[in-house]
């Protein structure tokens, strides 16, 4: 596998964003750390990534913005002249329910998780070539009903549909789209759950493995459907959740 790579993390700060882009830096990579908010973060991970052997690129951009997508691509394209891989992590939304949530809420929610996908793959597959790799990050809300996870859940199940769609139309290209659905992962956002604590400590409790699943273990997923041997693996959702989902 070529040191050389291009690879963007969106979100690549924090939880799972950080960990995939820290993967990738063990193999000497060019990472563009995608961020939003906390350049903090982000410049802390970028860090770490050039402790790990990697070459790292802070770029800021609002992906609810289709010319943010475009200027951030621009900057790419000036800084690399290519993309490899593209790794669609960022998410947010609001945690309420169904019938509580507004218009503007829902809009928020499709546009931060799903929209991004179809405006960052066309821009990606301008600077890949084949051999290229899209994966993003879903999650078990998009298949199963979590408490307050409406919009959130919603956004994630059409981001996978979107996955698939995808995955046909480039796959001639010999680009491959996968996802990775990842179970409770202990980062900071289960911070914004009530009793977000109690939940982890459920599921851990519930969970065939006897462990959350890690930042780390899904980055090793995409860090493989981002390796040739994946090559034939397209269009689908890899769950990573020490088997939680399996249970009745």
């Amino acid at each position: 596998m070529s040191g050389s790579r291009s690879v963007l993390v969106t979100g690549g700060g924090r939880g799972i964003g950080r960990a995939v882009a820290l993967r990738f830096a063990e193999e000497g990579c060019r990472i563009f750390v995608g961020f939003f908010v906390n350049r903090e973060a982000a410049e802390k991970t970028a860090a770490e990534i050039y402790h790990r052997g990697g070459t790292p690129y802070l770029l800021r951009g609002d992906l609810k913005d289709p010319a943010e997508i475009s200027r951030m691509f621009e900057e790419i394209r000036g800084v690399t002249g290519r993309l490899d891989v593209l790794v669609n992590n960022a998410a947010s939304g609001v945690l309420k329910p169904a019938r509580s949530l507004l218009a503007k809420h829902w809009d928020w929610a499709l546009n931060t998780n799903s929209r991004p996908l179809l405006l960052l793959a066309r821009e990606a597959t301008g600077l890949m070539g084949p051999g290229g790799r899209i994966i993003s990050i879903s999650s078990l809300g998009s298949q199963r009903v979590v408490p307050q996870y409406t919009a959130v859940g919603v956004s994630k199940a059409a981001l996978e549909a979107l996955t698939r769609y995808l995955a046909v139309e480039m796959a001639p290209e010999g680009i491959t789209v996968n996802a990775v659905s990842a179970g409770a992962v202990e980062t900071e956002v289960w911070r914004a759950f009530p009793e977000g604590a109690e939940i982890l400590s459920a599921v851990r409790d519930r969970t065939p493995a006897g462990q959350l699943t890690s930042p780390e273990d899904v980055a090793e997923v995409v860090h493989f459907l981002a390796s040739p041997e994946a090559r034939m693996i397209q269009g689908q959702v890899i769950v990573v959740d020490g088997g939680y989902s399996l249970l009745a």
